[in-house]
């Protein structure tokens, strides 16, 4: 049985607006998100710090976007920096960003919800791939993606937990 992907770059409603398909496969150096903290292994494929984004010399000439560059890949359901590796290996019209990178938002100020690694988790749909199965349906996602303008965003997803102090005040429960 044929079902209709949720959202297809060949003419779908949203193909004019977020014209790319994103790929999101199983990384080369890690299980899913496991290893990624390793700092080792990110030196083997990381761009700049980031998880690296896969994209075709053509696409990457019609958005003025060169090798190295950080990129910003976005689409009405979010948006996360990545490190531009272009190489014909890989169809235009098609871009690829690995699953399993950490997650690491941006907090509140003019980039509030931006992933600064790169999890492509933000841009995928979050539904199943049917109700029998119920996978994830990673695949599923159109996007655009620009040359990042601006100061760089310091990635902090491996930095550690963040320690916060509160200060609290005891206030006895009145006798009744």
């Amino acid at each position: 049985m044929w079902f209709e992907k949720a959202e297809r770059s060949h003419g779908g409603p949203v193909s004019a607006k977020f014209p790319l398909h994103l790929q999101s496969c199983h990384p080369d150096f890690r299980l899913h998100s496991q290893l990624c903290e390793s700092e080792t292994l990110r030196k083997l494929y990381s761009v700049d710090g980031r998880e690296p984004l896969f994209i075709s010399p053509k696409d990457a000439a019609d958005r003025g976007i060169k090798n190295g560059d950080t990129v910003r890949v976005f689409n009405d359901r979010g948006q996360v920096l990545a490190g531009a590796v272009v190489s014909d290996r890989y169809k235009t019209g098609v871009i690829r960003l690995h699953e399993g990178a950490w997650y690491d938002p941006v907090w509140g100020g003019e980039h509030a919800g931006l992933c600064r690694y790169g999890n492509p988790n933000v841009l995928t749909l979050d539904i199943g791939s049917s109700d029998l199965a119920q996978a994830t349906s990673a695949h599923t996602a159109l996007v655009q993606i620009e040359r990042f303008s601006g100061e760089a965003i310091k990635v902090e997803a491996f930095n550690g937990p963040k320690e916060m102090i509160a200060q609290c005040e005891y206030v006895p429960k009145p006798q009744q």
